[in-house]
């Protein structure tokens, strides 16, 4: 069976004649000798970054434990800046960056290696070492930026916390990590809401903590508090400070940052990136899978404190060179145009944000982005979930005018950079995939006994080889790393996640394994029926989550946003019912569908769907509501008693 022409979307002629990699002939040639000569291919690609000292080793395999460039000296900082500043990129702007009141600013290569020598000079003035742990609590701005390069400079770990945690998040993180100095700011803005950091950073202090000193950027002039003796104001310390430091050559395996992400406990997992392998896979991942020009103005909407924001905000883009823009604020304010208003001033060329944002944009309405010229726009791309193919095929007519490659990217915060995606001079596009692994990949599907499933039924999605940007332990909890990602499926790292590949060999991501519903003996992807209600046309946005039902093990609850404008009738209610059985087959008709205003988001725009679940379940929710964006949408959810 293969997919019709109207659902495959092939690399415009004029796109792939530029592009690094032009066709799809050529993507299974590298692909095929990064699967059988990893070593060699991925050597060739660390070999393009500035080495102190060259490794002697490419890669050390000890299941379950890597070591990437063995004896190889590194710093990721001066790959992302002093490497650009003996050519023309160093008068090329590094970073374009708006605030949400809008205040504008731009940072050169050369202003910005200056800015970064100055604060790592601030970091060693306080006491800060090589190995020793930093928490960067800060707004989307620069500083975030300069704190981390910072960090990597002089050989500090850095641990970023987004600016939408609570003073709760960063006691757990203090806990685990035993940082000695945290870096924020008075505040940030947010919908034209100041976010109090420095507030929340006090709070999280009080009783037994190991910091010894705050570091306070002054975002907004709120009125603090300053702790004599322990907390200084960031820019009377550039003041006191040289801006000569020279970058530290490090181990390719010294610890370059950790970053924390939900577990299954409840605890967060603090998972341990290092040096020379991570930088190459970003470094090559940006390179390929957007296809940087040094013409392009390239944005990723993530915040700096997510794995997206890392790989591909800063240390991805900052390696190629790339100009790259920043947004403080929320897409919707003070209307919502802002995003496109922004690509319309600033010539983006490259557009990399979250399949939520997509869907919020369509329920905000078509009118917006039609106001601007798009024009700019060369290649789009979609992180953080599946994203389900009507709102591909919006994104990609409204946004991208029928013209630009959409890159729907696979990864996760542990696989430190993309794994699998198009290439987008190479890759036919079909609405909803992935598509294909990224070189040295070594992705497969799997049974329950961990056998491999060929034909073409939902399975786990597991890597069978390991990779240079993997994560290489949980921070001080090497026991739960070989348990969580080792133990499913023997000899191969288990992403958690559910996939199905088809007849042509493209991987189809269905979500989290646990959001794989269980109906009658037939699992379905959470996502697959999300997908059916999103393209109904009253339908803005869907979340679909399981609850217990005696006859068929579990029944479906979908939890649906209408379009602006749509009544929501119990006839609309019963029309998507039937809709989603059209679609789909009688077997993933919803039991119930809730209609609302709004579906619960954390502060990075991810749809919680644990929650949902917990509401279907028993109609309130126990759980941990700290990383939710708006409290709000509980109190319409919750039935009243």
């Amino acid at each position: 069976m293969t997919t019709p022409a109207k659902y495959l979307f092939k690399p415009p002629p004029q796109f792939s004649k530029r592009a690094r990699i032009s066709s799809f002939a050529e993507y299974q040639r590298l692909y095929e000798e990064s699967i059988r000569k990893p070593s060699q291919f991925w050597a060739r690609e660390a070999g393009e970054l500035l080495w102190e000292k060259r490794w002697k080793k490419v890669l050390d395999w000890k299941p379950p434990f890597a070591q990437w460039f063995i004896g190889g000296k590194i710093n990721v900082a001066e790959n992302c800046l002093d490497r650009h500043l003996n050519g023309p990129r160093k008068n090329k702007a590094a970073i374009l960056w708006e605030g949400e009141p809008g205040e504008k600013r731009t940072l050169t290569y050369q202003q910005l290696h200056r800015q970064v020598c100055l604060f790592s000079n601030v970091l060693k003035r306080n006491g800060v070492k090589k190995g020793h742990r930093v928490l960067i609590y800060m707004p989307l701005i620069p500083e975030a930026v300069i704190a981390m390069l910072a960090c990597a400079r002089i050989g500090a770990v850095h641990s970023v916390i987004f600016g939408g945690f609570s003073a709760a998040s960063i006691q757990e993180r203090l806990a685990d990590s035993k940082a000695k100095i945290i870096v924020t700011a008075d505040g940030g803005y947010r919908r034209g809401q100041i976010i109090p950091l420095k507030r929340n950073v006090d709070h999280a202090l009080q009783g037994s903590h190991s910091v010894r000193r705050v570091i306070v950027f002054r975002r907004n002039y709120a009125d603090i508090p300053i702790h004599e003796g322990r907390d200084v104001w960031w820019h009377r310390e550039m003041e006191a400070v040289q801006a000569e430091c020279p970058a530290e050559p490090l181990d390719s395996e010294h610890p370059l940052f950790i970053l924390y992400t939900s577990g299954s406990t409840g605890k967060p997992k603090g998972i341990l990136h290092t040096t020379g392998g991570y930088l190459t896979g970003v470094y090559s991942t940006t390179k390929y899978i957007f296809d940087l020009r040094e013409e392009d103005v390239y944005w990723c909407t993530a915040d700096v404190g997510w794995i997206a924001g890392h790989s591909y905000v800063v240390y991805g883009p900052l390696s190629n060179g790339a100009t790259c823009l920043m947004y403080e604020g929320a897409p919707n304010w003070p209307e919502p145009d802002r995003f496109w208003k922004m690509i319309a001033e600033y010539g983006v060329t490259i557009l990399y944000t979250a399949p939520t944002a997509i869907r919020s944009f369509i329920k905000w309405g078509d009118h917006w982005p039609a106001r601007h010229d798009l024009s700019s726009l060369r290649l789009l791309g979609t992180v953080g979930e599946p994203i389900n193919p009507e709102a591909w095929r919006w994104y990609h007519h409204h946004i991208g005018g029928d013209r630009c490659p959409i890159m729907d990217t696979w990864w996760q915060t542990e696989t430190g950079a993309i794994l699998i995606s198009p290439l987008p001079g190479a890759t036919p596009l079909k609405p909803g995939t992935a598509t294909f692994p990224f070189f040295g990949i070594d992705a497969a599907i799997v049974d329950d006994e961990g056998r491999e499933v060929l034909d073409g039924t939902e399975g786990k999605l597991v890597l069978r080889q390991p990779w240079p940007s993997m994560l290489r332990t949980i921070y001080e909890d090497k026991k739960r790393y070989k348990k969580q990602y080792w133990s499913e499926v023997k000899g191969c790292y288990f992403t958690g996640d559910g996939a199905h590949r088809d007849p042509e060999g493209y991987f189809w991501i269905s979500g989290r394994i646990d959001d794989v519903l269980n109906v009658a003996g037939h699992r379905l992807g959470s996502a697959e029926v999300e997908s059916a209600l999103i393209a109904h046309p009253s339908v803005a946005e869907a979340a679909v989550v399981g609850r217990p039902d005696e006859l068929k093990g579990q029944g479906i609850v979908a939890f649906v946003t209408v379009r602006t404008g749509i009544p929501t009738t119990p006839a609309l209610r019963k029309e998507l019912r039937e809709y989603v059985a059209q679609q789909i087959g009688s077997i993933a008709k919803p039991d119930e569908v809730r209609f609302t205003e709004a579906l619960p988001k954390t502060r990075s725009g991810k749809i919680m769907r644990r929650l949902l679940k917990e509401i279907a379940t028993s109609g309130q929710v126990t759980g941990d509501i700290t990383t939710l964006e708006d409290f709000n949408v509980l109190t319409q959810l919750i039935p009243e008693e």
